[in-house]
């Protein structure tokens, strides 16, 4: 699986101006997860995408399922999070979605913490 990495954006009380990575030839994305963060992905293509949250954690042995999120067509925005690190993250400490299409996705992560 190829994913890209996103670089984490604070939100700041100031206000921040976000930056999109072009989800291009590729499985996925992937951030560095502090349960603060949240990803948002849109979608100016004419069919929908589908972004499958990966949950690596297990409970009692028996894996979680992974919840998956449409992005509408054309002007789709969607904001998901955020994720609990111990049921998301991985051993790295990232978080991964993947996406069933990349044509004209893109997509952010941004942390909110309180001021």
């Amino acid at each position: 699986m190829t994913v890209v990495t996103l670089t984490v954006q604070d939100v700041a009380l100031a206000g921040i101006t976000p930056a999109y990575v072009a989800v291009t030839a590729t499985d996925g994305v992937q951030f560095l997860n502090d349960g603060n963060t949240f990803l948002q992905f849109k979608n100016t293509n004419g069919a929908t995408r589908t972004a499958t949250l990966v949950t690596p954690a297990t409970v009692r042995g028996v894996a979680i399922e992974n919840p998956t999120v449409v992005v509408p067509i054309t002007t789709g925005d969607k904001m998901i999070g955020p994720f609990a690190p111990e049921v998301f993250n991985d051993a790295a400490g990232m978080m991964v979605a993947t996406v069933s299409a990349f044509a004209d996705l893109t997509a952010g992560a941004f942390r909110v913490r309180p001021i």
